[in-house]
């Protein structure tokens, strides 16, 4: 499993060289909500899409 240092720098490499700080940011924020989902599933913390529609819509037709 590779640490968050080493995927920060795989990150950066594979970026342009004309990326912004803003460009590095968003990559990692999205690499970071990411993890935390895959994280998540793993772990079970999940909702089927009928939970989720019933929380949104509830009994609405």
């Amino acid at each position: 499993m590779q640490t968050a240092k080493e995927m920060a720098r795989q990150l950066i490499e594979h970026l342009p060289d004309t990326a912004t700080f803003d460009d590095i940011m968003y990559e990692f924020y999205v690499r970071q909500k990411i993890e935390s989902g895959l994280k998540d599933v793993a772990e079970g913390r999940v909702f089927s899409h009928e939970e989720v529609v019933h929380d949104l819509l509830g009994n609405q037709k």
